[in-house]
């Protein structure tokens, strides 16, 4: 990318928050830039869900709720707009009706922005959104860590036959060997399961798991350093279905779980991920349509304005 001064947000003392075209953070769109160090996108795509739909409205929610984010991100000492060029590169517009079609869309299009050189932040869209972007960040990167937030596991077979749904990514993405198998994690796993040989599969993939309870007894820097500890210095992909919140920090999802993260245990736990390799993140499954006064989607623009951070400062590390 550019050496050039990045443009970052509208200027809310010249422009009203609630006025103005609603980018993430307000910030340029990637064709009003040219180039982005970090790309913004949103993948509209619902059509894998097993329970409510809706999450193909989530990223422009977010959207909306971050126009109240500001430049200077003081719990990591950070202006993150100011030290790369971050830009909104709208949507990836994908077949509603098949979702074979869906992924390779989506896998495509990822694989294009990539190949300019940005770092993705993905905001879905449905957790199978999560597959064919991983897929594409591996073949730029390799094999990557995966550090994954959510309620449920995400690595089951198939569902009514299906092998592509979003409870499915995780467990396509092993079989394909586009992930690290020694630097796999799942925070915030909870609530009832189908039966135990769910966790058994779950550890044959190689995956960890720090439940929810783990993270309330043991607190956020234990969980970190252990987290960090299985990262190590490898490419790491994080993506965040948003219903690893509590149901009261995040109503607006299609599975919630009851005993959830709180919202500020999830952001001080990416925080504590600063200096990782982070080469994508995705936030997904935010469903407006159960959403209460914007809380969802607020809680998930704020998760990624946290991983946008974490890029920026590799990004401008590294020059």
């Amino acid at each position: 990318m550019s050496s050039a001064q990045p443009r970052g947000p509208v200027d809310s003392s010249q422009v009203p928050r609630y006025a103005g075209p609603a980018t993430f953070a307000r910030l340029p769109r990637l064709d009003e830039v040219g180039a982005a160090d970090v790309a913004v996108v949103g993948v509209p795509f619902d059509a894998g869900v097993s329970y409510r739909p809706g999450a193909r409205f989530g990223g422009n929610a977010v959207r909306e709720a971050s126009r109240l984010l500001r430049p200077y991100n003081p719990a990591q000492d950070a202006s993150p707009f100011a030290l790369a060029q971050v830009a909104d590169a709208g949507d990836i517009a994908a077949n509603p009706f098949s979702i074979e079609e869906a992924v390779e869309t989506i896998e495509g299009a990822a694989g294009h922005l990539l190949g300019t050189g940005a770092r993705l932040m993905t905001l879905g869209g449905d957790h199978t959104v999560a597959l064919p972007l991983l897929r594409a960040v591996a073949r730029r990167h390799g094999p990557v860590a995966l550090l994954h937030f959510d309620a449920h596991l995400d690595t089951w077979d198939t569902y009514f036959g299906a092998a592509y749904t979003h409870g499915t990514p995780f467990r396509r993405a092993v079989e394909e060997g586009i992930l690290d198998t020694s630097a796999l994690s799942h925070v915030g796993i909870r609530g009832p399961l189908y039966g135990k040989s769910d966790l058994d599969d779950d550890a044959k993939m190689g995956f960890g798991i720090v439940t929810s309870a783990d993270v309330m007894r043991r607190g956020v820097d234990e969980v970190v350093e252990q987290l960090r500890e299985r990262i190590g210095d490898r490419p790491l992909y994080v993506s965040v279905d948003i219903d690893v919140l509590d149901p009261a920090h995040a109503p607006g999802t299609g599975t919630p779980e009851a005993g959830g993260l709180t919202s500020r245990e999830l952001l001080e736990i990416l925080r504590g991920l600063s200096g990782c390799r982070l080469v994508s993140a995705d936030v997904v499954e935010v469903a407006p349509a159960y959403d209460h006064a914007e809380i969802t989607s607020v809680a998930a623009s704020h998760t990624a304005y946290e991983l946008v951070t974490i890029m920026t400062r590799q990004i401008a590390a590294a020059r």
